[in-house]
């Protein structure tokens, strides 16, 4: 019995160690506030790349939609630079997602992803997704 206990606190020190690496890990901006070059919507199993037609004002429209979401808050950039990664954490363990927003023309290009693990089960899709539905409609 003795054994056992001992294997189930270092479990869950482990646990706490890992939680709390993950709360607390050090964020360097620079690596985050940035976007490949893409040109069309993709996704991938970390996360999602949109391309939206949003008129000159759709960086700042959807900096209200993110700046309001649960659990986000704004990393890097602004709307007057152009461009602005968000950070969205989970509930319970806080894993951080980043998103990066960028103005460009017209266009408004998101980029999500996770930073630990290898896929979000569709979570960065579907919070995209969401914030982009909230956003007004351009009359064609």
């Amino acid at each position: 019995m003795g054994r056992i206990m001992i294997l189930a606190w270092v479990l869950l020190a482990a646990a706490v160690v890992i939680v709390g690496f993950i709360r607390l890990a050090p964020v360097d901006p620079f690596d985050w506030n940035t976007q490949p070059e893409l040109t069309e919507d993709k996704e991938f199993r970390g996360g999602v790349f949109r391309v939206v037609r949003t008129g000159p004002d759709g960086l700042r429209q959807f900096d209200r939609i993110a700046s309001g979401a649960a659990r986000t808050n704004l990393l890097s950039g602004s709307v007057e630079d152009g461009q602005a990664t968000y950070v969205t954490r989970t509930k319970v363990i806080g894993f951080p997602d980043y998103t990066t927003a960028r103005q460009d023309g017209d266009l408004l290009k998101v980029y999500a992803r996770l930073r630990f693990g290898r896929s979000d089960l569709g979570v960065n899709k579907a919070r995209i997704d969401a914030w982009l539905s909230l956003m007004p409609k351009l009359a064609d």
